[in-house]
């Protein structure tokens, strides 16, 4: 049975939570002034962050201030 959108986007990137975490900070992006990773004449910036990850043009990568740091205990 073929998998609707949703369902391939969650599969390809691992849960419905990461899809989520992942299209709100690139749609944060895209309303911040960011171009679109691909030629399009769309203005919706949700159907733009979508596109993007079905072509795999984007992933979901740890924020750096989010990491927690080392331990100084080793």
């Amino acid at each position: 049975m073929e998998q609707s959108l949703p369902q391939e986007l969650v599969r390809q990137v691992g849960g419905s939570f990461r899809v989520t975490a992942l299209l709100q900070k690139r749609v944060r992006e895209l309303v911040r002034g960011q171009k679109p990773l691909f030629e399009t004449r769309e203005r919706n910036f949700i159907k733009i962050a979508s596109e993007e990850l079905k072509r795999g043009l984007i992933e979901l990568v740890p924020d750096e201030e989010q990491q927690t740091p080392p331990s100084p205990l080793g």
